[in-house]
C-alpha cells in the first residue's frame, strides 16, 4: 500500500462570512491568538507525516504565500534586535514543509479546487485538509485517517456526529459500522433536509482519497449550490472502490463560522502561559456585568 506523501489544502474561498475583514485579507490568514488559521492546518499535515503540500488559492490570496515564504528583512531585524526565539519561530514557518501553490481561476466549488491539484498529485493517494476545521488531538486528526488507510485501504473521510438541526450544513454519510469509530460508506448526500438525512454523521474537512476521484471530478457535475461538489464525486467513487468514514478523536473548531472562530480563540488563549490568567479574569468580569 502506498504511503500518503502529498496533501491538498483548498484556500480559494472568498470568506464572505467574515466581511468586511476579508475584503482585503484572506480568511485563512485571520489569526487565532497569534497564528493564522492556515498555519494550524499546515502544522497538522506536517505532524502527520506529509512531505509536500499544494495550496489551492485564488485572487487576493498572495498573503498566504508571503506567510510561508522567507522574509530576509524581518529575519535581519530580529537578529539585530537580539530576539532569537522570534527568529527561530519565523524560520520554522518557512522550513516546515515543501509548499506549492496553484490558482483556482473560477470559484466553482470544493470539488473543482481539488481537481485543480490533479497534476501535482498524479496517480497516488493523497490527503485533503479544509481550512475551516481546526482539530486538536493527541494524535493529529489526519494521522488518524492515515492509520485507517494503512489498515484497511480505500479512501477515508473524517466524520463527526452533529446535532440534527445542523445536518443541512454538511455532507452526510449513509454507512454501515464495521469497527468502533469506523464505518463503510454506502453513499453520501450533500446538505440534506435534516429530517430525511440517512444519518447525523457529517463529513468534517479531512480526507484520504484515491486518485480515482479525479475521474469523477473531471466530469464537472454541478451539484448543491451550483458548484462542483467533492461529495458527489465521492458518492460515485463508492460504486467502484471502498470508502470508509472514521469518527476521529479530538476537539474540532469550525473556524469558518464567527462563533467557532471566537470559541477557538478563547480556548487557545486560555492555554497561553502569558495570556491564560488575564483572559480568565476578563471572562469573569464580562460574565459579572
Amino acid at each position: 500500500m502506498r504511503t500518503i506523501r502529498k496533501a491538498v489544502i483548498p484556500a480559494a474561498g472568498l470568506g464572505t462570512r467574515f466581511l468586511p475583514a476579508t475584503k482585503a485579507m484572506p480568511k485563512e490568514m485571520l489569526p487565532i491568538v497569534d497564528k493564522p488559521t492556515i498555519q494550524y492546518i499546515v502544522e497538522e499535515a506536517v505532524a502527520s507525516g506529509i512531505e509536500d503540500i499544494i495550496i489551492v488559492t485564488g485572487k487576493g490570496k498572495r498573503a498566504i504565500e508571503d506567510h510561508f515564504d522567507r522574509s530576509v528583512e524581518l529575519e535581519e531585524l530580529l537578529t539585530n534586535k537580539e530576539k532569537p526565539e522570534l527568529l527561530e519561530e519565523i524560520r520554522r514557518i518557512t522550513d516546515m514543509a515543501n509548499i506549492h501553490y496553484i490558482r483556482q481561476k473560477q470559484p466553482l466549488g470544493l470539488g473543482h479546487a481539488v481537481w485543480c491539484a490533479r497534476r501535482f498529485i498524479g496517480s497516488e493517494p493523497f490527503a485533503v485538509l479544509l481550512g475551516d476545521d481546526i482539530v486538536r488531538s493527541g494524535t493529529p486528526c489526519l494521522r488518524q485517517l492515515m492509520d485507517v488507510y494503512e489498515a484497511h485501504g480505500g479512501s477515508v473521510i473524517g466524520v463527526q456526529t452533529v446535532p440534527q438541526e445542523q445536518v443541512s450544513r454538511y455532507g452526510i454519510v449513509d454507512s454501515e459500522r464495521v469497527e468502533p469509530r469506523l464505518s463503510k460508506v454506502r453513499g453520501l448526500v450533500e446538505k440534506p433536509d435534516p429530517y430525511h438525512a440517512p444519518s447525523r454523521l457529517a463529513i468534517i474537512g479531512r480526507y484520504i482519497l484515491s486518485p480515482t476521484v479525479f475521474e469523477f471530478l473531471e466530469r464537472g457535475q454541478i451539484g448543491a449550490g451550483g458548484e462542483i461538489q467533492l461529495t458527489d464525486a465521492l458518492n460515485d467513487l463508492t460504486q467502484i472502490e471502498d470508502l470508509y468514514a472514521y469518527e476521529f478523536e479530538g476537539r474540532r473548531y469550525d473556524v469558518g463560522e464567527k462563533l467557532g472562530f471566537i470559541e477557538a480563540t478563547l480556548e487557545l488563549a486560555l492555554e497561553e502561559p502569558a495570556l491564560g490568567d488575564a483572559v480568565r479574569g476578563l471572562i469573569r468580569r464580562l460574565a459579572a456585568e
